[in-house]
């Protein structure tokens, strides 16, 4: 099974806090969709014999797309794939775009890129809602008979408050979603958020306030009947995103556009140059080929995102007994302070690591030779 990805790069105006790949280029979202067509077309014989399960349409803003090409997109898909019966398709969408929803029979779970509900934050970062419009969003999406949605919180934020942080929990957890991803802030080279940083314009949140909001969301999810199935992401039972759930197995998948990555389940890796113009001309991707201790270290990386944690049989399969050895052995000062647990063949972060848990891979990761 293979998943694939669909980057859709065009955004109205840039938030604040965003690194990823996007274009206010409007005007040429005709001519991206034909090439992305080429593209998706073309790739098929990546994965001959392989039946796709999920398909995620990301950006950007896929929801500024206005709803013929979304559909040529999708017919592209299902003319070139065999694409399963039950497949998960997500959309991304903004809650003030307004996407005819229901003449995409294809797509039956939308993430909604919401934040926080408090307007003067949403101002801050340059979201284009506001709280009434993002839970207006969701109600219309349900409306519209979508039972799979998905909402995206960033918690700390500049002057957000565990009062304001309740209150996002409060509205979030009210509204019948099945599925919430939270991140903390990051300030990431380059983006307006870090120059007003550093210009002391904005503060950071002390780091205890976002451990303190972080361990509130766990308990308010877990309050709330939604399983913490990965560091960032929250579901009700049955409601787990496939699609991103297959990133951290190392199922193999295709992507599709500028920025867009792909993997073929086994060493290799591809990036198409985020670049909307060296798209249109075809430019050709990075490709990169992982060496063991790369692969290695992606396996620990992923699986201790889960709460699954990393499988320990998978683990002496791929890369052979010596390098279990090490991973048990580099892992035996953190099983004994109670960072990691150890259940059966699987090794896993606890609870109370979560917010340590980039510092407790980095002690698993493989020295190369």
């Amino acid at each position: 099974m293979a998943g694939l990805y669909i980057h859709i790069p065009f955004c109205r105006s840039r938030c604040a806090y965003c690194d990823f790949y996007s274009t206010t280029r409007e005007a040429e979202m005709a001519t991206y969709v034909e090439a992305l067509c080429q593209e998706i077309a073309a790739r098929r014989q990546e994965i001959p014999h392989t039946r796709v399960r999920t398909i995620y349409i990301g950006g950007g803003t896929p929801s500024l797309l206005p709803t013929p090409l979304l559909r040529r997109i999708l017919d592209c898909v299902w003319q070139h794939y065999e694409v399963e019966a039950e497949a998960e398709v997500t959309m991304e969408m903004n809650p003030d775009d307004s996407v005819e929803i229901a003449q995409l029979r294809e797509v039956n779970r939308v993430s909604l890129g919401i934040q926080t509900f408090n307007d003067d934050l949403l101002r801050l970062i340059h979201r284009r809602h506001d709280s009434a419009t993002a839970i207006r969003a969701v109600h219309t999406l349900q409306e519209a008979g979508i039972s799979n949605i998905s909402i995206d919180l960033i918690y700390g934020l500049p002057g957000q408050t565990m009062a304001l942080w309740e209150n996002d929990l409060d509205i979030a957890f009210s509204l019948g979603v099945q599925h919430l991803s939270a991140y903390a802030l990051s300030y990431e080279q380059g983006t307006e958020l870090t120059r007003w940083r550093n210009e002391g314009r904005v503060h950071e949140v002390p780091e205890e306030l976002s451990v303190a909001m972080y361990e509130r969301l766990c308990q308010r999810a877990r309050e709330a009947g939604f399983e913490h199935y990965e560091i960032s992401n929250f579901a009700l039972p049955g409601f787990h995103s496939r699609h991103n759930s297959s990133y951290w197995t190392g199922a193999p998948y295709l992507g599709f556009g500028p920025g867009a990555h792909s993997y073929d389940g086994d060493r290799t890796r591809r990036a198409n140059l985020p670049s909307l113009d060296l798209y249109l001309k075809e430019g050709k991707p990075e490709v990169e080929v992982l060496t063991e201790e790369a692969l290695y270290d992606e396996a620990v990386m992923c699986g201790l995102r889960t709460a699954r944690g990393v499988d320990l049989n998978r683990i002496a399969d791929r890369f052979g007994q010596s390098r279990l050895n090490y991973l048990l052995r580099m892992a035996a000062l953190h099983l004994q302070n109670g960072n990691l647990a150890r259940d059966g063949q699987h090794l896993h972060l606890t609870t109370k690591s979560l917010m340590i848990s980039d510092d407790i891979m980095s002690d698993l990761m493989a020295i190369e030779s």
